[in-house]
């Protein structure tokens, strides 16, 4: 079993938008990923976009013979592009103007998912 961490900065759909203000990340893939059975995990998968540049850049490192999408939280009323989840923890309803955040710490006890209210 291996695991590694994928930057989507340069597949991002938004990428024109964003121009010198990418913050780029460190993508370590350890090993080929041809003819691999792959298990993407997110955070939260709203619109779906992040998702579809993970994709993109997974592309460039192989062809996997499969690709299952495990997230956190699936907010699944906002979607812009056609992906969906096979492994899901919660699923949850909220409204464009709020903001989800997954917070994650080393004491499990204090892992939690914040609905925030942006002004």
């Amino acid at each position: 079993v291996h695991k590694g961490y994928i930057d989507i900065s340069m597949h991002r759909d938004d990428i024109h938008i964003q121009g010198t203000n990418l913050t780029m990340a460190k993508t370590e893939i350890p090993c080929s990923l041809d003819k691999k059975n792959i298990i993407l995990i997110d955070d939260v998968l709203y619109t779906g976009r992040t998702i579809r540049a993970a994709l993109d850049t997974l592309m460039d490192y192989g062809r996997p013979r499969d690709i299952e999408l495990l997230v956190l939280i699936d907010r699944r009323l906002h979607r812009h592009v056609p992906i969906q989840a096979k492994y899901i923890g919660r699923t949850i309803d909220s409204i464009e103007e709020e903001k989800v955040r997954v917070l994650l710490e080393k004491d499990s006890k204090k892992n939690r998912v914040e609905i925030l209210t942006q002004k």
